[in-house]
This record gives C-alpha cells, structure tokens and sequence, in this order.
C-alpha cells in the first residue's frame, strides 16, 4: 500500500492509494486525528512527552483530548516543525534527564503516526513525505535519517508546492503557481506540467530509501513531468498570526499570553475565514477567571498590517515573477493560481492574490488533501525534475575588506542531477604549503535571514534584514577542511590542483580533486558533508 504524509506546522495529512476506485482518500486515524472537523481528517501536530527515556509519548488529538496542550509544560510542544535543522536561540527543556530537541520531537511524532498506518490493511510497502522549499537540506536530510529505521521498502521525498500541483489535478493545464500557506511557512511554486511523456525506468521523485522493486518499472501507462520553474518563500504562516492575535488581546484587554489564549486566538482567526465578526469564551473552573475575544475582520486585517504581513507576501511574489521572467513567463502565461495550507482561506490572503491575478484563475476548493493527495502520484508513475533552491559555494579572504566573503560555485536554479561538474583551479598561498583547505557552503538569500527563538514558552521567527549572504558551512570543522595533501609541497605562483564539484541525485555535494604537478586523483567524487 503507498501512503503519503504530509507532516505540516499545524497539521498533518495522510493520504493512501485505494487500489479499488484508483483515487487517493485522505485517511482519518482514530485517537489522533481531530473529531468532528469540518475539514478532511487532520491531525494536530502535537507531541507530549510523558517520558523521554522510555519514548512514551502522545501525539495528535490524543494531546488534546487529556487538555495537555493547555497547561504550558515543557513536556508539551507545538510548531516543532519550525525549529528542525534551524539555529535555535532560547530554552531547550531537559526532560527526564535529557536535552530534548526539535529534531527529536518531530521524529517522535511522524514514528508515532506511522506506527498507526503499520497495521491497515495491506501493509506499508510504499511512503512519500512532503518538505517545504524555503528550508536548508538539513531538514531534508533529517527526514532521510528518520525513514532509514522505519520498516517500509521504498522511502520518497517530494517538495509540497509541487505534490499540491499534482494533487488539483490539472493536467490540461501548463504552467501553475502553488501558494502553500500554512501554519509556519509560505511558498510560492511555479510549476510547469508536461504531458505524454513515457514512463521512465529511473527512480522518481527525491529517493530516501529504496528496496529492490520499482513501482516506476511496473508502470505501463503513459506519465507527465512536473518542473518546478521557479520558486519563494518565507518563513511566516498561521502560526505567527496567531502570536500577533494573542499580542493584541493582551494589550487591548490585558489578556494573559498562554496555551489556552493562543487557542482562543486561533479560534478567531479561523471564524473570520468565514464570517464578519468573530469571538470566543472560555471560563475557567478552577481560577473562576472568564475570557472573552472578540474581532472584527477590519480590526483583524489592521493587525496584519502593523506586522507588514502584506509586504512580505509581496516580496515573495515579486521574487517569483522575477525567476519567471527571465525564462520569458509573464502573469499572463500562469493558467491557474492553486491555493494549499489553512492560512489560504484567510479573504485577506485571497484579496491579495486577486491584486495579482483573474479570479477565474483562482482555485482553493482543496487547500489541506491537495499536497498529500498529489504526492501519491510520484508512486504511479509522475516522474518529478527538479533544480537546487539554494546555491553552493566556496569561502575566500577579501583582503579589500580583510574579512571572509562566499563565492557561489554552483549556483540555485541549477537542476541536479548535474550532467557536468563545475571545475575550479588552485594554487598553493605560501612557500612549501603541505596541503590545501576550502571550506565550502550552502547559501541562503542575501536579502535576509529568518532567527528562530522563544519568547516565553512561545516559538517565534523573526526576519532580519541584512546584506550579508547566510550559509550554512558543510565542512567548517576539524578533519573535513582539507581536500588536498601536496607531495610534494605546494609553491606559490602555480595552478596546483583542479577541483571538481557535482551534485547527485540526492541533493548531495561531491568534490573530485586532481594533483595538477602528479597528475594522482586525491579525491573521488567525495561527499562534502553529511547535512545536519
């Protein structure tokens, strides 16, 4: 059986190919997901730990349900997601005697969810997980390590804007922007999909594990390619709003700022999805202490603003149709415009969209099964290309500035597996240079970077702006700098050794380094870091 999950910042879907009626359903797990939805079966992305050492944990609705999400505890957590593979600042809980991390919890919760699926029907041979764009490769790279111990054959990955392409099935249709706006990112896709060609023999999708059958080798029918034209992001989502709500409470009614304020807010939020007015009461039996919200969706919208919610969407639009542009596609050239994530059903976020395009070209009927739904496709023969959303490259001293300065060498955009390596010549710095060092990296954009923190028990991002290129090294550390030993030893004045950089199909970067003096390979096709 293939399943598909779709492991978000708020919510999680899963989704399964019935073999019966050949559709994807969208999969209700009693105990986690949540009751009486109006929505398709979602489970909260929630975790308690009831103990670390002995890896008893509570997931989904079922931390609801005991009202544990509500206490404030440290064994509690929410938005996880946001903190795996970034650099935290703030309060790492030790429970039970060790320090727990983002990159724990989150392997909590999706073992947990799972080990749900083990047992229906069929059996788990086939699963695609779903990753956001606008992340770093260590959050791809964390996902790999936790699927390596599952006991499922064949292990996919595949970006969500691009599954949620797939997922509105709309294969008379050639070029589509995907807006996935959930709880704790926004990305902008641009999608092209191809039609008639013949099904492939090579993996598909982003391969994390692979048994020795193909699903791809038994497909006799006819594929589409999907291409990811262009893309952006950011870091902002439901969950930030939420934050602003419970901020605004909290200086216009005094409202204290705690779990069960920030569930009020969301509650808010989510009733001016659909209505004018909105507002929400709780009274509490054991203080006697009554809350009650109330916003309009004018004051709701004023909020917004202060926090230049409406700016950022812009940028990230403005970067996309920029990418567009240079490959010759205007707005006019985008057929339809397909809204995923709760945040879409926000009428401000769809007023803003309409500022861009037609209304006709808008669709929004499936914003939560859409991606997991889509990712089921890769499983029946959707062969998925991609290119690298970030840019590699080499460190160097500006002696101008006498600092350090990043060099791209392979640059975002550039579609991989590459078909050729980039080639890059040194030489030795000083007289009788016993070896050579390069310290190489992935690079973020240079229009700002995103700082994720606690304020209180509250996980926050906040954007900084800054003209700085951020990176994430991949072998600044002992033992992993050098790439050449020199016999004999290097001189300067001379090329020396000739690089070879290469990313393969997983996403990886290699390096080969040929002795230009002995013509002797040191070097080959090394990985440069295993990403963390």
């Amino acid at each position: 059986m293939a399943i598909a999950i779709d492991f978000g910042t708020s919510n999680t879907v899963i989704a399964r190919w019935n073999p019966v009626t050949q559709q994807p359903e969208t999969l209700n797990l009693p105990g986690l997901s949540i009751k009486q939805s109006l929505n398709p079966p979602l489970i909260p992305s929630l975790v308690y730990v009831e103990d670390a050492t002995q890896n008893k944990i509570l997931v989904g609705q079922q931390v609801r349900d005991r009202g544990l999400d509500l206490k404030g505890e440290t064994r509690f957590f929410r938005s996880f997601k946001r903190g795996i593979g970034a650099n935290i600042q703030g309060f790492l809980p030790e429970l039970d005697g060790q320090i727990v991390t983002f990159e724990q919890v989150g392997q909590w919760f999706l073992t947990q969810v799972i080990e749900e699926l083990a047992p229906l029907e069929g059996g788990l041979d086939s699963l695609v997980l779903t990753v956001p764009v606008d992340s770093f490769e260590a959050y791809r790279h964390w996902l790999g390590k936790v699927c390596q111990s599952l006991k499922v054959e064949q292990v996919r990955m595949l970006d969500e804007p691009t599954a949620a392409a797939l997922g509105y099935g709309l294969a008379d249709r050639e070029i589509l922007l995907v807006i996935d706006f959930g709880g704790g990112t926004l990305d902008l896709s641009l999608v092209r999909l191809d039609r008639g060609v013949q099904a492939t023999t090579k993996p598909v999708g982003f391969l994390l594990k692979w048994g020795n059958k193909s699903l791809a080798e038994d497909s006799k029918q006819k594929v589409k390619t999907a291409r990811v034209l262009a893309k952006a992001g950011q870091n902002l989502g439901g969950t930030d709003i939420d934050n602003w709500l419970v901020d605004y409470f909290a200086k216009t009614q005094g409202l204290a700022v705690s779990p069960l304020t920030t569930r009020l807010a969301e509650r808010v939020k989510i009733q001016l999805s659909t209505q004018t007015q909105a507002s929400e009461v709780y009274f509490d039996d054991e203080t006697f202490e009554s809350y009650e919200l109330e916003l309009n969706r004018e004051t709701f919208e004023n909020v917004l603003k202060e926090h230049a919610f409406f700016e950022l969407l812009d940028e990230s639009m403005t970067t996309l149709l920029q990418q567009a542009r240079r490959q010759g596609i205007e707005i006019a050239d985008i057929n339809a415009v397909l809204l995923v994530g709760g945040t879409v059903q926000l009428p401000a976020v769809q007023t803003w969209i309409k500022q861009y395009f037609e209304p006709e070209k808008i669709r929004c009927e499936r914003p939560f099964e859409a991606i997991a739904q889509g990712a089921l496709q890769i499983a029946q023969g959707i062969e998925i290309k991609d290119f690298l959303y970030h840019s590699y490259g080499i460190r160097y001293w500006d002696r101008r500035n006498q600092r350090h300065h990043w060099h791209p060498i392979i640059k975002a955009g550039q579609p991989y597996p590459m078909s050729q390596p980039v080639e890059l010549v040194l030489g030795a710095s000083v007289e009788n240079q016993p070896s050579i060092e390069l310290i190489m990296g992935e690079l973020g954009a240079d229009t700002g970077n995103t700082e994720v923190y606690f304020d209180g028990d509250r996980l926050i991002t906040r954007r900084l702006e800054t003209s700085e290129t951020t990176v994430k090294p991949l072998n600044d550390r002992e033992g992993a700098r050098t790439i050449a030993q020199l016999t004999p030893s290097g001189y300067p004045g001379s090329d020396r050794i000739k690089i070879f950089f290469q990313v393969d199909e997983q996403r990886f970067l290699r390096i080969t380094v040929e002795d230009l003096l002995t013509n002797d390979t040191l070097l080959e096709n090394q990985l440069v870091a295993q990403l963390s």
